[in-house]
C-alpha cells in the first residue's frame, strides 16, 4: 500500500510539473506576441522611439545623456529582477532567447552650414571665450541660432558654422523671407488709408500666411472673422485659429474662446470658452484678461468674484496706463445705434464731411480757432477723423505763427512726446512751452512743469514744477491737476498728503483723464488715503481698460454697420460686448432686435438680444432696462411675464427716472397687468411721466382723456339709475300738481319757438344792387362794335334772370 501510494504521488507531481511548464511557455509567448501588437502598449522607455529621436534630431542638444535608452531599459529590468525569485527565475531560463542588443551607434558630429567653415564637421569640445563646449551653443549670438567651432580654439582660428542641415537652412530662409514680406505688407497697411489698397495688401498677407507665418495667419484669421477688407468667412477663420492654438498662439486661443462663447461656427459652450480664455490670458493676451475680468465682475459663466476681476483688470490697466502719452492718445468714440434710429436729428458725435470741409475752408482763410480745433481733432482722432500727426502739426504751426498760445503749447507737447512724423526734441518743446506759459496759457504752464519735474531740457527742479502745475490747475487744466495729485501722492517737492492727492485726482477724473482714473483705482484697490473698496476699484480699472487700443474696433464696427454689412458689424460688436463694453452690448441687442443679421437663425435672435439687453441693463443703461420689460411684456425670446415686466419698469422708473417706464407702469396699473388694477395709481404714474419729460406730455394727455372716459363709464356702471328713480317721490318733492306745472312750462317753450320762427319768415331781404362792371380795355376801332354788341347781349341775357330771382325772393 505504501509503495502504491508513493507511486501515485510521483506520477501526480510529474503531471503537474509538465502542465505548469506548458502554461508558463504559453504565457511567455503571449506576452511576446502582445508586445508586438502596436505602439500603444509600449513602455515609456521605448528604445525604438528613442533611437528614432536621435536619428531625426539634426542638432546635438547640450547636456544630453551618453547612455542609450536600450541600456537604461536593460538596467531597469536587471534591477527589477531579484535573486530571490526562486522557481519563477528558474522557469524564465526556459524562455526563448532574446536577440542580442544592437550595438550603440557612435555619436554623430554635425556638419556645419554657412559661417567660415561651411561643410566641415564640428569639433567637440571647442574653446570659446576661455570656456569649453561639448555641444552646439547659442552663446555669443543674439538671434538664438545654434553654432559650433570646427577647430578646438575658436578664439584663435575663428573657424565656425551653424549646426543645421540643408533642410533646416532652407526652412529658416523661407521663414526669414516670409517675415520680411510680412513686415513690408504691415508697413504699407499702416501707411495707406484707401480701402482698395488695403484689400490688395490683405490678399498679399494671405499668401504670406499660407507659408506658415504665425503673425500673418493671426491677422488674416481676424480679418476673415470680422470681414475687414476680406470676405467674412467664420468657418475658415475658425480652422486657422484652431491650427494656431495648437502652436500656442494666445491670440488664437482668445479667438476660439470668443467663438465658443458666442456660438459662431461652433456649438456654444461656455466651459470651452472659459478654458480658451484662460489659456489666452496665461499667454499674455490682454483682451483675454479683460474678458475674464468682466466675467468675474458680472458672474458670467463663473462665480462672481470681485477680487478675481480686480486682478485681471489691474493687469490690463497697467499696460493701458503705460501706453498713455503726453498728448493723451487717441479718443474713444461711443455711438449707440438705437439713439441714432430713435432720434435721427440728434448728433451722434460724428462730424459730417461738409462740416469738416467748412472748418478746413475757414482754416485756409486764416481763422485761428478753426486751425487750433482741426489740429486737436487730428492729434487725438475721433468723431470720424483719423489720427494724423502731420496734419495736426500743420494746423498748429499756422495758428502758432499767428500768435495763438494754445497752438504753441500743443506744438510743445508734440515735440516733447515725439512721433513717427515729428522727432522728439526737448529744446524745441521747451521753447514753445515757455512762450505759451509767459502769455498765461495753462497748457504751456503744465508742459513747463513737466519739463522741470522730469528734467526734459532743463535741470530737475521740483519747486518750479509745483509752481507751474499750481498755476495750470488754478485755471482748470486737467494735466496740471493730475500732476499735482501725483506730487502730493508720492511726496515729490511737497509733504506727502493723500487727501490732497485724492482731491486733485478727482478733479482730473471729472474731465475724463485716463491716468486720473487709474490713480484713483490704485488708491481704492490698496486703501491708500481712502477706505478700500474692491467694487469701486474694479469700476475705475474697467474704465481705464476700455480706453485701450482695442477700443478703435468700436468705430470700425460702426463703419461696417453704416455700409450695410450687418453681419460684420455684429461680430465685431459681439467681441467688444464680451470685453464688457456696455455700448457694444446694447448695439448687439439692437442689431439682433432689428433682425438685420443673417449669421444667426430667426429663432435665436430674440433670446440672444434678451441676453445682451440684460448685460447692458446690469451696467446701468436705462433703455436696456425698459427693453427687458418690453421683452417680458410681449414674450420676445421668453415667456410672457407681466410681473417681471413690472419689476424692470419699476427699476427704470426709480433708479433712472425714466418717463417711458413711468408711462408703462401707468398703463399696467390701468389694465391690471402683473399688478393690482388701480386707476388712481395709473393717473399718478401718467402725471409723473409728464413731469419727467416734456416729450411725454402729449401721450400722457391722451392717456388721461381715455382714463377719464373709462372712469366715467365705470362710475355710471356702478351707479344704479333705476333704483335712484324709484327712490325719488316727485309728489312730495314738487307738490301734487307737478304734472300741470311741467305741461305749462313745455307749452310756453313751444309757443316761444313758434313765434320766433314766424318772425324769421317775415323778414324780407332787400336785393343786392348789381356790381358795376369793370371798364373794358381799349380795343381797335374795327373790334369795338362787336364787343359792345356782345356786352349788351350778355346784359340782356342776365337781366331777366336777376328779375326772376328778385320776384322769387
Amino acid at each position: 500500500m505504501e509503495f502504491k501510494w508513493s507511486l501515485k504521488t510521483t506520477r501526480t507531481l510529474c503531471v503537474l510539473t509538465v502542465l505548469l511548464m506548458v502554461s508558463i511557455r504559453g504565457i511567455a509567448s503571449d506576452e511576446e506576441q502582445h508586445g508586438n501588437d502596436g505602439p500603444e502598449l509600449k513602455s515609456y522607455h521605448d528604445p525604438d522611439n528613442e533611437e528614432e529621436d536621435v536619428h531625426l534630431s539634426p542638432v546635438i542638444v547640450a547636456g544630453a545623456s551618453v547612455t542609450s535608452g536600450r541600456e537604461v531599459s536593460q538596467l531597469e529590468e536587471e534591477e527589477d529582477q531579484s535573486p530571490a525569485d526562486g522557481l519563477e527565475g528558474e522557469e524564465k531560463e526556459d524562455l526563448p532567447e532574446q536577440p542580442p542588443p544592437a550595438e550603440e551607434k557612435p555619436k554623430e558630429v554635425p556638419v556645419v552650414n554657412g559661417g567660415t567653415a561651411h561643410g566641415e564637421p564640428c569639433v567637440f569640445p571647442f574653446l570659446f571665450q576661455r570656456k569649453e563646449y561639448i555641444d552646439c551653443t547659442t552663446d555669443g549670438r543674439g538671434d538664438g541660432r545654434m553654432w559650433c567651432a570646427t577647430t578646438y580654439d575658436y578664439d584663435l582660428e575663428k573657424k565656425w558654422g551653424f549646426c543645421e542641415t540643408e533642410e533646416q537652412a532652407q526652412q529658416r530662409l523661407q521663414a526669414e523671407e516670409a517675415e520680411e514680406q510680412y513686415q513690408t505688407v504691415l508697413l504699407m497697411l499702416n501707411v495707406t488709408a484707401r480701402k482698395t489698397q488695403k484689400k490688395e495688401l490683405y490678399e498679399k498677407l494671405l499668401k504670406v500666411a499660407e507659408k506658415g507665418h504665425q503673425k500673418a495667419m493671426e491677422k488674416v484669421a481676424y480679418a476673415m472673422l470680422f470681414g475687414d477688407y476680406m470676405n467674412q468667412n467664420i468657418t475658415k477663420a475658425r480652422e486657422m485659429f484652431e491650427k494656431l492654438a495648437v502652436e500656442g498662439s494666445p491670440k488664437a486661443q482668445m479667438a476660439l474662446g470668443f467663438l465658443y462663447a458666442a456660438g459662431l461656427g461652433v456649438n456654444s459652450s461656455q466651459a470651452k470658452a472659459l478654458v480658451y480664455y484662460t489659456f489666452g490670458a496665461l499667454g499674455g493676451n490682454l483682451v483675454a484678461h479683460m474678458i475674464l475680468g468682466y466675467r468675474y465682475w458680472g458672474g458670467v459663466g463663473v462665480p462672481q468674484s470681485c477680487e478675481s476681476a480686480l486682478t485681471h483688470y489691474r493687469l490690463v490697466a497697467n499696460q493701458v496706463a503705460n501706453d498713455v502719452s503726453l498728448t493723451g492718445g487717441s479718443a474713444v468714440q461711443r455711438i449707440r445705434l438705437l439713439d441714432e434710429v430713435e432720434n435721427p436729428g440728434s448728433t451722434s458725435g460724428m462730424l459730417e464731411e461738409d462740416l469738416i470741409q467748412y472748418y478746413q475752408f475757414l482754416a485756409e482763410k486764416g481763422d485761428v480757432q478753426a486751425q487750433v480745433g482741426l489740429g486737436q481733432l487730428h492729434l487725438h482722432g475721433g468723431r470720424g477723423v483719423e489720427q494724423n500727426h502731420q496734419r495736426a502739426y500743420d494746423y498748429f504751426n499756422q495758428a502758432a505763427n499767428a500768435g495763438n498760445t494754445h497752438a504753441m503749447a500743443f506744438l510743445g507737447k508734440m515735440y516733447s512726446e515725439g512721433s513717427e512724423f515729428l522727432p522728439q526734441n526737448n529744446e524745441t518743446a521747451l521753447q514753445y512751452f515757455k512762450k505759451a506759459s509767459d502769455l498765461g496759457n495753462p497748457v504751456g504752464q503744465s508742459g513747463l512743469g513737466m519739463a522741470y519735474l522730469y528734467g526734459r531740457g532743463v535741470p530737475v527742479n521740483y519747486e518750479l514744477a509745483l509752481k507751474y502745475f499750481q498755476k495750470a490747475a488754478e485755471q482748470g487744466w486737467v494735466d496740471g491737476q493730475l500732476q499735482l495729485g501725483t506730487m502730493y501722492y508720492n511726496g515729490i517737492g511737497v509733504k506727502r498728503d493723500y487727501k490732497q492727492a485724492l482731491k486733485f485726482f478727482n478733479l482730473a477724473s471729472q474731465a475724463g483723464h485716463i491716468l486720473a482714473f487709474y490713480n484713483l483705482a490704485q488708491m481704492h484697490a490698496t486703501g491708500t488715503g481712502v477706505m478700500r473698496s474692491c467694487h469701486t476699484a474694479v469700476e475705475l480699472f474697467k474704465n481705464v481698460c476700455e480706453r485701450g487700443r482695442w477700443s478703435e474696433r468700436l468705430m470700425t464696427a460702426y463703419a461696417s454697420f453704416k455700409e450695410g454689412e450687418a453681419d460684420a458689424a455684429l461680430v465685431q460688436y459681439l467681441l467688444l460686448a464680451e470685453q464688457g463694453y456696455e455700448v457694444a452690448q446694447s448695439n448687439v441687442a439692437f442689431v439682433l432686435d432689428q433682425k438685420g443679421a443673417k449669421i444667426f437663425s430667426e429663432n435665436e435672435t430674440y433670446p440672444r438680444a434678451l441676453l445682451h439687453w440684460t448685460r447692458a441693463a446690469a451696467q446701468g443703461y436705462t433703455v436696456a432696462r425698459i427693453k427687458l420689460g418690453d421683452y417680458h411684456f410681449y414674450g420676445y425670446g421668453t415667456d410672457v411675464d407681466y410681473e417681471t415686466a413690472v419689476i424692470h419698469y419699476r427699476l427704470a422708473s426709480e433708479q433712472q427716472h425714466s418717463a417711458q417706464a413711468m408711462f408703462n407702469l401707468g398703463y399696467m396699473h390701468e389694465k391690471g397687468l402683473g399688478i393690482k388694477q388701480d386707476i388712481h395709481l395709473a393717473k399718478r404714474f401718467y402725471d409723473m411721466a409728464a413731469e419727467a419729460s416734456p416729450d411725454a406730455q402729449v401721450p400722457v394727455f391722451l392717456a388721461l382723456c381715455k382714463l377719464g372716459l373709462v372712469y366715467t363709464l365705470q362710475y355710471l356702471q356702478d351707479f344704479n339709475l333705476k333704483e335712484l328713480v324709484s327712490q325719488v317721490d316727485l309728489d312730495q318733492l314738487l307738490g301734487p300738481e307737478w304734472d300741470l306745472y311741467l305741461m305749462t312750462v313745455i307749452a310756453l317753450l313751444l309757443g316761444t319757438v313758434i313765434a320766433y320762427r314766424q318772425r324769421q319768415h317775415q323778414i324780407i331781404v332787400p336785393p343786392r344792387p348789381p356790381a358795376p362792371a369793370p371798364a373794358p380795355p381799349p380795343r381797335p376801332p374795327q373790334e369795338q362794335p362787336q364787343a359792345e354788341t356782345q356786352g349788351q347781349g350778355e346784359a340782356q341775357g342776365q337781366g331777366p334772370a336777376q328779375e326772376e330771382e328778385e320776384q322769387q325772393q
